[in-house]
């Protein structure tokens, strides 16, 4: 064992004989270790490329992620638009552009947003769904279908009265301009 000791107190000896604190194999490791606590420690704040509120959190305060795992989703606040499902015969003279007046539940008819039509949905709700409204004769089953306009928010008036997604709303378009 003692032969072994001084071996081994002879090999270290020989390592850093002639170095300085800039090249000590030790120190070198030491600050090695340094640096990679300084990177991991940025590590744990997550910066959001946008302005909002954290919908669906799936991660807690502490936990280990790897890279590329889904951690939240955040909701841009300032830009919310409301999918407003109205009835097909309902959008006859519906126009992009047109405005539209909306009450959130939420507020109640007090509190008002003002909105403009910014589009359509590519299809119904039903032309997307897993079961179709054919019946197996082939004859179609008539079932007045809902579409969804796309209304984009007044910035300063989500400002003054913030929404959360899956609200209800009532909304009212003019059709009587574009």
């Amino acid at each position: 064992g003692t032969a072994a000791a001084v071996a081994a107190q002879e090999a270290n000896a020989t390592l850093i004989v002639r170095t300085t604190t800039d090249t000590n194999p030790e120190v070198l490791a030491a600050r090695a270790r340094a640096e990679q606590a300084r990177v991991d420690f940025e590590r744990t704040v997550i910066r959001a490329p946008i302005d909002g509120v954290v919908a669906k959190r799936t991660v807690q305060a502490g936990q280990r992620v790897a890279a590329g795992v889904p951690l939240m989703s955040v909701v841009p606040v300032g830009q919310i638009y409301v999918d407003a499902n109205f009835k097909e015969r309902q959008l006859e003279k519906v126009r992009v552009g047109q405005p539209v007046e909306l009450h959130a539940d939420l507020y109640g008819k007090s509190v008002v947003y003002h909105g403009v039509v910014e589009g359509f949905s590519g299809g119904s709700g039903s032309a997307f769904s897993a079961i179709p409204a054919q019946n197996a004769t082939g004859n179609w089953i008539k079932v007045v279908q809902r579409l969804p306009v796309r209304v984009k928010l007044d910035a300063a008036e989500l400002a003054a009265n913030p929404l959360r997604v899956g609200l209800s709303m009532t909304a009212e378009i003019d059709t009587r301009s574009n």
